[in-house]
């Protein structure tokens, strides 16, 4: 039995670390590839997979004002 540990849940509203824009996004899934967890997130009408590191529960405001 594997257990998995979320740092996220589902349906959280989180953020991309790289988005410039720092769009709100949902958390809608989970994915299992291989030792890795993978999160997809929806915005609006487009979904995309990204991995734990590349998401954050706080908006950075710092990533907006300066680009």
């Amino acid at each position: 039995m594997t257990i998995i540990y979320n740092k996220f849940e589902l349906k959280q509203i989180v953020y991309l670390c790289t988005d410039i824009e720092q769009r709100p996004r949902i958390v809608t899934g989970f994915m299992y590839r291989g030792s890795y967890l993978v999160y997809e997130l929806a915005s609006g009408m487009d979904s995309s997979a990204h991995y734990e590191s590349e998401i954050s529960e706080d908006k950075d405001i710092l990533i907006t004002t300066t680009n």
